[in-house]
């Protein structure tokens, strides 16, 4: 069998896995907003508020990253491992699904969320399960990735770190559209009128930063661990 089969194999993986997460995205805002036309609701804010939740953005961050991923490789399966711009793309994506798996089936899963709708069964699977458990996959079995500094850590939670920021700040400023309330944020533990205000929602903030820290420095850490099994394979050092 060639060495090339299975990069190929593998990049035809992370292209199905990039479709399907855009089907999974595709589907929920349409019936989200058919919903809400259908009501008379507000299909701006609901738009707006669709993508403003993490799991949205980490999932397009994610889909965008595994067609690069899987198109590059299709274009030079017999190539060296991936540049070090799509290893840290890669990581980025690969640390926002993990996080966003972990907290969705630990905070949030029987919650239902602001979306403007019921979620779409399949595609709620998709976005919360399906796709971290294979951006997960992708990091220890998927073709190698290019060894990263750790400095990247940081070039890794600082999307995070922006997202709440605007969370924070946009939060008060937009009506809820589904109860007239005067604020609306897109998790419950980002809603500082919820029972413990601020200091709940600080408390959070804090936790989830430790969380993307450790997962960011775990996904550097597997490319770093892995091209030195290659290296100590080979006989030579490898990035």
């Amino acid at each position: 069998m060639s060495t090339s089969t299975p990069k190929t194999a593998w990049s035809l993986a992370r292209l199905v896995m990039a479709a399907v997460i855009v089907a999974a995205v595709v589907t929920q805002l349409t019936v989200s907003l058919t919903r809400t036309a259908e009501t008379g609701g507000d299909v701006a804010t609901v738009f707006a508020n669709f993508f403003s939740f993490f799991t949205i953005l980490s999932n397009v961050i994610a889909a965008v990253v595994l067609a690069w991923a899987g198109l590059r490789t299709l274009r030079d399966p017999r190539g060296a491992t991936s540049s070090l711009g799509l290893s840290a793309a890669l990581a980025c994506a690969t640390t926002y699904m993990v996080i966003t798996g972990i907290v969705y089936n630990t905070l949030l899963r029987g919650i239902t969320l602001p979306q403007g709708s019921e979620p779409v069964p399949w595609s709620n699977e998709v976005l919360h399960l399906i796709g971290p458990i294979f951006l997960l996959l992708d990091l220890l079995i998927g073709t190698r990735r290019r060894a990263l500094r750790w400095q990247t850590v940081w070039v890794v939670i600082a999307f995070p770190l922006l997202w709440v920021a605007y969370t924070l700040v946009r939060g008060p400023l937009v009506t809820n559209p589904a109860n007239g309330q005067p604020y609306w944020y897109p998790y419950p533990f980002l809603n500082p009128n919820n029972p413990g205000g601020w200091g709940m929602v600080a408390a959070y903030v804090v936790v989830i930063a430790i969380a993307f820290v450790a997962v960011g420095f775990f996904t550097v850490w597997v490319t770093r661990r892995r091209a030195r099994a290659v290296g100590a394979a080979s006989g030579r050092p490898t990035t």
